[in-house]
């Protein structure tokens, strides 16, 4: 057969990858370019010791050659590890767990782990139970989950997931590790910083309640009212849209004594802000106002908006190693009889801008 080569023969050093065109090169193709065994190319592919210089060199010539890429499901079976992570997510439009999912997804990329994620709408156990049971069986090694809701927190340490498991923001309760943003402290950050100003006080448009991070701002908002002996007014909860921002905002827009307010995000401010011009309110000058979150359009809202930056991506970034720490250790670090283990605490800061500024003068 003029041009081609007899079936069985084995293929001569320095066959082009266009020799293979059609058909994925695997790894009998690496081995009889090499002229070794399949388990001698396996012991290269997998950094083993036990392999000679010369051979060495001559499999990474031929993969090289063919642009071999070990399939997942063979670097599986090899190494005993799918590199899979998953995570499970709730509310995963909203700016805070979307940039969370993002930083996760980038990290896990760079340590040569794909993540499978599931966003979920309901935090009954059962659905979660069934999420953290189809990532297990898809081969997950551990799961992250993201969990705004304290009744999350509450599901998990119920829920009796398989394999290492990492919260953000709410407690699991069954002593795996969690992380969070010290969203107290930002909120008396945020207070604080207006008071400062001269303000009597601080009106507050809360996030909804049994929302983790919501729950810690309004706590620490009414804490830094009652530690500086400044009045605490009825707060109001939202549900994170600028809608709600709005039509809280038109109630707070018709109290003259409201000179100053903390919304517990971004998008309430927004909300807030529009509620205020529409009454002829402006801000500074009548109202400040303090968001929550530093979203990237908060420096472009007019005016720019004071706001308490939390980094998201941080965040993700901590809760994968994490994960990946316990993975690699494969250690249950649980509580003693169970207890809660102590949350990774991360800092945030307060981002001073055009929307706060001295009570006017009567």
């Amino acid at each position: 057969m003029t041009g081609s080569a007899a079936a069985g023969t084995p293929a001569p050093k320095g066959r082009s990858r266009r020799s293979f065109a059609g058909a994925r090169p695997v790894m009998d193709d690496v081995a009889r370019m090499a002229g070794v065994s399949k388990q001698t190319v396996s012991r290269v592919l997998n950094g083993h010791p036990a392999v000679r210089p010369s051979t060495r060199e001559a499999v990474t010539d031929a993969i090289r050659t063919l642009g071999y890429r070990p399939s997942r499901s063979a670097r599986s079976l090899a190494s005993g590890r799918t590199r899979m992570l998953g995570v499970i997510s709730f509310d995963a439009a909203r700016f805070g767990p979307a940039s969370i999912l993002a930083a996760v997804n980038a990290g896990a990329q760079e340590e040569g782990y794909l993540v499978s994620s599931i966003a979920l709408d309901s935090t009954d156990p059962g659905t979660v139970a069934r999420a953290a049971g189809r990532l297990s069986s898809e081969g997950a090694e551990g799961v992250i989950v993201i969990a705004p809701q304290e009744q999350v927190g509450d599901t998990l340490g119920r829920a009796g997931l398989d394999g290492p498991v990492v919260a953000v923001d709410s407690d699991p309760g069954d002593g795996s590790p969690w992380v969070m943003a010290d969203s107290a402290t930002g909120a008396r950050l945020a207070t604080e910083h207006l008071l400062g100003l001269g303000h009597r006080t601080v009106h507050h448009i809360a996030g909804p309640s049994g929302w983790a991070a919501a729950d810690r701002r309004a706590a620490g908002w009414r804490a830094a009212l009652e530690e500086a002996g400044a009045p605490v007014p009825p707060s109001a909860a939202g549900d994170w849209s600028a809608d709600s921002g709005y039509a809280l905002g038109r109630r707070i827009a018709d109290d003259p004594e409201a000179t100053a307010v903390f919304a517990s995000n971004d998008q309430m401010a927004l909300g807030l802000l529009r509620a205020l011009y529409e009454a002829g309110r402006r801000v500074p000058d009548d109202v400040s106002v303090v968001g929550c979150d530093d979203i990237p359009e908060a420096a472009h809202f007019l005016p720019p908006l004071t706001t308490v930056r939390t980094d998201f991506a941080a965040l993700g970034a901590r809760a994968l190693r994490l994960l990946t720490e316990r993975i690699d250790s494969a250690d249950r670090p649980d509580g003693p009889d169970g207890h809660a283990a102590d949350p990774v605490v991360l800092p945030v800061e307060l981002v001073v801008r055009s929307s706060t500024g001295p009570p006017r003068t009567p």
